[in-house]
């Protein structure tokens, strides 16, 4: 069998949410959005990559789902901590909540495809004010 002969297989995932690459957006901390870039690849259901903040670089482990659009991963930084992050895309990249749960913080964040037209129209957005919301546990 020739390498012609075989069938083309994707290096990537083929879903539009999830485009492998590099990804910009911000998290919610003292409120105040900080900005986040991230080079993602998404493949079977698994989420890889690695990226830097104002807190410093960071890799990324995670999976997502691609039924309901859910995501799951871990940013550990390389000099620190563990953030967890959970969310969902739904075509204009992914929202949710992250968390340290060692210390209690917890906020939203918005990350999507870096040059996407879903983007540009977040970037506008960012001039607006920020409103948070506080989850008190009872």
């Amino acid at each position: 069998m020739h390498d012609d002969d075989l069938p083309d297989v994707p290096t990537s995932e083929t879903d539009d949410r999830f485009p492998s690459g590099t990804w910009v957006g911000y998290f919610i901390q003292w409120n105040s959005r900080s900005r986040t870039e991230l080079d993602l690849f998404f493949k079977d259901g698994l989420i890889s990559g690695a990226g830097a903040d104002w807190v410093g670089e960071f890799i990324v482990k995670g999976r997502y789902q691609i039924d309901d659009g859910k995501c799951w991963w871990t940013k550990r930084y390389l000099k620190g901590h563990d953030v967890a992050y959970q969310g969902y895309a739904e075509g204009k990249g992914i929202w949710g909540l992250w968390e340290i749960p060692q210390i209690a913080g917890r906020g939203g964040f918005h990350i999507w495809p870096k040059g996407s037209p879903e983007g540009d129209a977040v970037e506008a957005e960012e001039a607006e004010p920020v409103t948070t919301v506080v989850f008190e546990t009872v």
